[in-house]
């Protein structure tokens, strides 16, 4: 049974959007998020995870038992298997990393567009997961052409060419884009511009130029607090937290609490 992609729903109405991010190699995980009712999908960051193909079908297994779209975000080097794969297991989503010129865009989008006239893909039919009870060709081909397509803009040399990038998205389809800063400070030889105020001018101007081509910007946030700036700066769409950070604050928390108790006594 193919899971309906609620996340594409949401877009094509012009909803705001709201995700979270997980590491964790643990199908339970995607259950989790889902069982809260509160997200529009779970983006599993597997560019900073080790997995392997069974690992996204029981993903979305989980994803689907909970009523939760995933998201892929795949490592460049390698992005075109597991994107398709992602898909064959019932993903519903990939944010491609590393973009750094308008063939880029191209590239990604060849990986997962359906492979028919006109289509300018190289995505086949992959009888995996959402086919395993029964194919149904019109099913799988609308499901397909739901895939939400994300893009990083996240280094030195996508600002320069900026303009020709988000050119190339619009007319590839992209959804959205998401800025990196970590990335960007790194792709300058400066790691640690992504923790101070220099970094604004560039992060607004993708914000800026996105909206400018009817792209949507994404932005990640670690806190509830943070987003007003950027909805004043016309962002609609984010995904906030990531769950190994999330367990940390909250061992953190009960462990200070308990620490400071115990040695009390």
């Amino acid at each position: 049974m193919i899971m309906a992609n609620t996340l594409r729903g949401k877009l094509n109405t012009g909803a705001a959007t709201m995700g979270t991010h997980f590491l964790s190699a643990d199908p339970d995980m995607p259950e989790i998020i889902g069982d809260t009712g509160l997200f529009d999908y779970g983006e599993y960051c597997a560019e900073y995870s080790a997995f392997d193909m069974q690992l996204l079908y029981h993903m979305a297994r989980a994803g689907q038992c909970a009523n939760l779209p995933l998201m892929l975000k795949p490592d460049q080097e390698s992005q075109g298997f597991w994107a398709q794969a992602a898909l064959g297991a019932g993903f519903k989503a990939v944010l491609f990393t590393d973009i750094r010129t308008a063939e880029d865009v191209t590239v990604c989008h060849r990986t997962i567009a359906a492979d028919i006239p006109g289509g300018g893909g190289q995505m086949g039919v992959k009888l995996r997961r959402p086919a395993l009870s029964g194919y149904q060709p019109d099913g799988y081909l609308d499901d397909l052409k739901a895939t939400v397509f994300l893009i990083m803009i996240e280094k030195n040399v996508a600002l320069d060419n900026i303009d020709e990038i988000l050119e190339t998205a619009k007319a590839k389809g992209v959804d959205m884009t998401q800025w990196g800063p970590a990335d960007f400070g790194f792709s300058r030889g400066e790691p640690s511009l992504m923790h101070t105020p220099e970094i604004r001018p560039f992060e607004e101007q993708v914000i800026k130029k996105s909206l400018e081509y009817g792209v949507a910007p994404r932005i990640e946030i670690a806190e509830v607090e943070q987003a007003k700036r950027y909805v004043d700066l016309g962002v609609r769409h984010f995904c906030i937290g990531w769950d190994r950070f999330i367990y940390q604050a909250g061992l953190t928390r009960i462990g200070e609490g308990m620490r400071k108790l115990i040695e009390t006594l």
